[in-house]
């Protein structure tokens, strides 16, 4: 058995394909397999991932129809033989520490889950969405919630989860936002959480990425996830924030200028135009 199994879904990623597998190749932790999962790419992703894989009998290839990131990702964790399972998103890197820091901190601590820094990166501005100062361990839900910035900031590829934690926990196929569902569920699955500092995930803020792309089921799909999210919370008795508690059901936008939003929040449905002006609120008996 590896320590640690890496996935990484792979979709037309020519362009920063490269940079990504770099930052895993020469992870300072040897005793890895980096599994990429060919999601039915256009472009020169699998031949890039064919070049590296000729160097580097660490990486396997997995090549499949396109059916999006979560059937991606469910497909690596079915061959992962690592003792902890860590995702990154195929247009992101690491740090070439990473894998080690984060696998160390969840050996010393017997943790579930071992959680880093984020840093997003932009062009022309990056800064961190997340930053871990010190190593920490949480067991109490609210605590593990809040130590992971959950429902924030619902990412899955900043941190490394025990192999054991993920039996039978696939991602739901066929939908956008499908880490705000799965995440919460796993994070009270685990028994403890480690902070890792001085390490970090980034995040490219991709605007060609296809979650960045507005279209109706995107719209359905992330009021549907909050909506569960919602739901998690209110039954666990989590804390959660106006902002969380804010639901986007529906929007129209005119060159990215907001025109007419429905917004629900606490049993109040919100009907605005220009996404201030309230021409309307409904109070909804049902929750």
């Amino acid at each position: 058995m590896v320590k640690v199994s890496i996935i990484v879904p792979v979709f037309n990623v020519e362009q920063f394909l490269g940079k990504c597998l770099d930052s895993l190749v020469n992870q300072t932790l040897k005793d890895i397999e980096i599994i990429c999962v060919n999601d039915g790419s256009t472009d020169n992703s699998l031949e890039i991932l064919n070049n590296y894989a000729k160097q580097d009998l660490r990486i396997k290839i997995i090549n499949k129809k396109n059916s999006g990131l979560s059937a991606a990702r469910n497909t690596g964790m079915k061959i992962a033989q690592g003792e902890y399972i860590g995702f990154i998103d195929s247009d992101d890197w690491v740090d070439l520490d990473f894998f080690e820091k984060l696998y160390n901190s969840a050996i010393k601590n017997n943790a579930d889950i071992s959680t880093a820094s984020i840093i997003r990166w932009r062009k022309h501005n990056t800064k961190y969405r997340i930053k871990y100062s010190e190593e920490k361990t949480y067991t109490n839900l609210q605590d593990k919630m809040d130590c992971c910035n959950t429902p924030k900031i619902c990412y899955v590829w900043n941190k490394l989860y025990k192999s054991k934690l993920l039996k039978n926990e696939e991602f739901r196929s066929g939908v956008y936002f499908e880490d705000v569902i799965w995440l919460p569920h796993i994070i009270k699955k685990s028994n403890i959480i480690v902070t890792t500092p001085n390490t970090n995930y980034y995040y490219r803020v991709n605007k060609s990425s296809i979650v960045k792309k507005t279209s109706k089921k995107k719209q359905q799909d992330n009021y549907l996830a909050k909506k569960q999210m919602i739901k998690f919370f209110k039954e666990n008795k989590l804390k959660l924030g106006k902002r969380e508690r804010t639901i986007v059901k529906y929007s129209k936008e005119i060159f990215k200028i907001p025109l007419f939003k429905i917004k629900e929040r606490d049993n109040k449905t919100f009907y605005l135009l220009f996404n201030l002006i309230p021409i309307f609120v409904r109070k909804d008996i049902n929750d």
